[in-house]
């Protein structure tokens, strides 16, 4: 059977089939299509057909590599340049948003759908988002949960943040485990070419910037909220001895605070350039060293805050602080390829030989062999090996180089705050 389709306004062939029946003869039958619409002769302007009633790609993500990726838009408009890095986690992605961690950075989220549960103002983890943009595959068309006050897209706009959706995040993924973490560049603006935004790519760089002093709280405060009771999750009740805690922000979540405060502590929260002297005349029962983000090694002021409280009052770093304590001990931190980042991450505690799975967001990470004598690694990452966490008795130091206060979760770590509480227990016995 032979189709004809003719184009009735040029009379032209467009397209011609041939079948043969099931015997293996061939027959000829003619069809005349016929469209309600009349076509424009050879050279004649298109139809304007109008709007589609679906969005198209109006955006794209152009990385160092020279790959550009087309995607449709969601949030903020314009251009942005950050590293991409990967997340694992799947769930939590709010508090992803809000952590200042990933000031600097790009998020792509490898759980294909994100957006179901819109967002509320109860589980950001700062006052604002410091990331440069979200990357994900399907962005939900609708909000189902009994907390959502706003959706994921209205959420965005508000606080200037670019999310793209409708694109290959796992291809995309497998480049940045291959390649390692990369540099791009995000823009929905049509009047900038791709050599442009390549050429914006390969002019960044993200090592050596020192990313803390844009996240960091500009005057010391007080923080007293706990862990609410409906989300409590930790034995024992509250603490019947009270420890006053000075916590460097360097980016600080606040899951980390709250955590505190429900084991007992009085918290005073002190800029990144706090001196070590001011710090002291609190008279603090230990301080706290937080995350934040970016290169340790770009915040040399911070490693000396750091040296200079050693040994004089207990300390506790998470992760960047966990860096920054490396470093102050005379130790060194990498760039690692791709970074941890995600909400499953197995990690050995050799103290009680437990693995606890745990929630992870950094992208340096500190060399154990350059350590000096007496420091302890106390938990090993077990997907790669890499340090995760330390101790050193003598200067009363303990360190974990990712997150025990995780919001949403998981809590596996958190009995490291505890351990934080005896440090402190142990020095007011001995002083």
């Amino acid at each position: 059977m032979a189709i004809r389709v003719m184009d009735l306004v040029s009379g032209a062939s467009l397209n011609c089939f041939h079948f043969k029946n099931n015997k293996g003869f061939a027959k000829s039958r003619d069809f005349t299509i016929r469209c309600s619409v009349p076509l424009p002769s050879h050279g004649a302007a298109t139809i304007d057909l109008g709007e589609r009633p679906w969005k198209v790609s109006d955006a794209r993500l152009v990385l160092e590599d020279g790959s550009i990726w087309r995607a449709k838009s969601f949030g903020a408009s314009g251009t942005q340049v950050g590293e991409v890095v990967f997340n694992t986690s799947l769930t939590g992605y709010q508090e992803i948003l809000t952590d200042p961690s990933y000031n600097g950075q790009f998020v792509l989220m490898t759980n294909p759908h994100i957006g179901n549960t819109g967002v509320n103002f109860d589980d950001e983890e700062a006052r604002q988002c410091f990331l440069a943009g979200l990357v994900i595959r399907s962005l939900s068309i609708s909000t189902s949960n009994w907390r959502c006050k706003q959706t994921l897209g209205d959420y965005l706009i508000e606080r200037n943040i670019m999310g793209i959706y409708d694109v290959d995040t796992r291809a995309i993924t497998r480049r940045l485990r291959e390649d390692g973490s990369l540099i791009g560049v995000l823009s929905t603006e049509k009047s900038k070419s791709d050599d442009e935004l390549l050429e914006m790519s390969r002019s960044w760089n993200i090592v050596g910037v020192d990313l803390i002093s844009g996240v960091s709280c500009k005057s010391p405060y007080e923080w007293v909220d706990r862990t609410d009771l409906e989300w409590e999750f930790k034995s024992g009740g509250q603490a019947s001895e009270t420890f006053h805690v000075v916590a460097y922000d360097f980016g600080i979540k606040s899951n980390i605070l709250r955590r505190l405060a429900s084991y007992g502590c009085k918290i005073t929260v002190v800029p990144s350039t706090w001196a070590a002297s001011e710090t002291l005349k609190l008279k603090p029962d230990g301080v706290l060293f937080s995350n934040g983000p970016g290169d340790p090694s770009a915040v040399p002021y911070a490693v000396e805050t750091v040296k200079q409280l050693l040994g004089k009052v207990p300390v506790f770093g998470i992760c960047m602080g966990h860096q920054l304590l490396g470093q102050a001990l005379g130790g060194k931190t990498f760039k690692m390829k791709f970074g941890h980042h995600g909400g499953n991450h197995p990690v050995r505690n050799f103290r009680n030989d437990r693995v606890e799975i745990s929630a992870q967001n950094h992208n340096y990470a500190v060399d154990p062999a350059s350590l000096p004598e007496g420091v302890e690694v106390t938990h090993v990452n077990l997907n790669d090996g890499s340090c995760a966490g330390l101790a050193y008795p003598k200067l009363k130091i303990m360190s974990l180089q990712y997150h025990p206060e995780a919001s949403p979760g998981p809590h596996d770590s958190d009995s490291v705050f505890g351990d934080f509480i005896e440090m402190m227990k142990q020095e007011k016995r001995n002083g």
